[in-house]
């Protein structure tokens, strides 16, 4: 796939992670539907920088919760753009809305996880691969430290609302796979200008000096730009042989032991 002149669907593209994607995109000339939910205002400024980057796009809006929106955003791309070669699934909701302990999670609050993940995923890239051809890129941005483990006990919803992101990657790889469309999912480890940054003061700090202490091997936090440049760096023709995997990009944080204390670890 030739990057200039390709079109983008990015859930979640006005803040954060999703923002630093759609900024990477249109460097490399790729014309980005930037989809928020409530930000409008976000989702403009997103705009207005994709196209100070020389490159092109709309705003899309959509609750990634309800599948009726979902195809009517594809509606409203395939109108605009006739075509769709990248699709990013990475909008997911604030994290009042799912963020408890297993044992007091409601089921809305389970349902708006996995909805926003699991089920927006299956609906999103059966609407997205009709707009494909050969070459066709799609990602899922996971995080898989929290679909593994069970430590950060309010995180139960959204981990296993990842999990199941994760094996429906894997499925639609093999769906996808002989239409030349591949299928992957991106793991950021902790990233500034996203969830973190939602945290109380203490907890960020906590973060930061824990990681750019070493438990992060390359000694800092990602950034939004950081995860854009290897979305970009998939959506190459080079690219074309990986699919169905789950993908780090987290400075090496994912290859810590977590039983060792990181400056033995470090030497």
């Amino acid at each position: 796939m030739s990057l200039q002149g390709a079109h983008a669907l990015i859930t979640g593209g006005s803040r954060g992670i999703g923002r630093g994607i759609a900024l990477k995109l249109a460097e490399a000339g790729i014309k980005v539907a930037v989809h928020y939910y409530q930000n409008e205002a976000a989702a403009k400024d997103t705009l207005a920088e994709v196209r100070r980057r020389g490159s092109e796009g709309l705003t899309v809006q959509a609750d990634v919760r309800q599948p009726e929106q979902i195809a009517q955003m594809f509606r409203k791309v395939r109108a605009d753009f006739g075509k769709l070669d990248v699709f990013v699934s990475n909008a997911r909701p604030e994290v009042p809305l799912f963020f408890q302990p297993p044992m007091d999670i409601t089921l809305e609050q389970w349902d708006n996880a996995f909805d926003s993940q699991a089920k927006a995923f299956l609906v999103g890239v059966r609407e997205a691969a009709p707009l494909m051809g050969r070459g066709g890129r799609i990602f899922a941005i996971t995080y898989a430290e929290g679909s593994r483990t069970g430590s950060l006990q309010p995180w139960v919803g959204m981990g296993s609302a990842k999990a199941a992101l994760e094996s429906l990657v894997r499925y639609f790889a093999v769906s996808l796979a002989r239409r030349g469309i591949t299928v992957n999912a991106i793991s950021p480890g902790w990233t500034e200008d996203s969830v973190l940054n939602t945290l109380p003061p203490q907890a960020q700090d906590l973060i930061r000096n824990w990681h750019t202490r070493g438990w992060t091997p390359m000694a800092r936090l990602g950034t939004p730009a950081d995860i854009g440049n290897v979305v970009r760096l998939f959506c190459s023709e080079e690219a074309g042989w990986v699919t169905g995997q789950v993908i780090y990009a987290d400075g090496g944080a994912s290859l810590m032991n977590p039983e060792v204390p990181p400056e033995i670890q470090l030497g």
